[in-house]
């Protein structure tokens, strides 16, 4: 079974920035799409942002992009987001997936592996 540790969450004022890391407990996920969704509280998940195997292709939702930032440490198994001008409703739970395709999605089902999460919490 794969294994997904997310960290770096926790509370900042708006415009304010956080980085997000997401270790992996498998080498193999170094050839695997990495994503991160976020879950506010009594809303769905959602997708912010995937990155191919590669980390040559990378895509994000509109509503973070120019904003967020997606890249990968594959000798470190690490998956990294890079939130500036945070806002408050970039507030919820950001949550680590990895895919067993190289490929990029953005769809919540095509992902294989999930972490815990981890909070953000943004403060007007």
């Amino acid at each position: 079974q794969g294994q997904l540790v997310e960290s770096g969450g926790g509370l900042v004022q708006a415009g304010g920035s956080l980085r997000l890391s997401c270790a992996a407990s498998r080498r193999t996920f170094a050839r695997y799409a990495m994503g991160w969704f976020r879950q506010a509280p009594g809303k769905e998940r959602t997708f912010v942002a995937a990155i191919s195997g590669t980390a040559t292709d990378t895509i994000y939702a509109d509503s973070v992009k120019g904003r967020f930032t997606i890249s990968r440490d594959n000798a470190r198994n690490t998956v990294y987001l890079q939130m500036n001008t945070l806002k408050p409703e970039d507030t919820a739970v950001y949550y680590c997936a990895a895919r067993v395709w190289s490929d990029l999605a953005t769809m919540k089902d095509a992902f294989d592996y999930w972490g815990q999460g981890t909070q953000v919490t943004v403060s007007s």
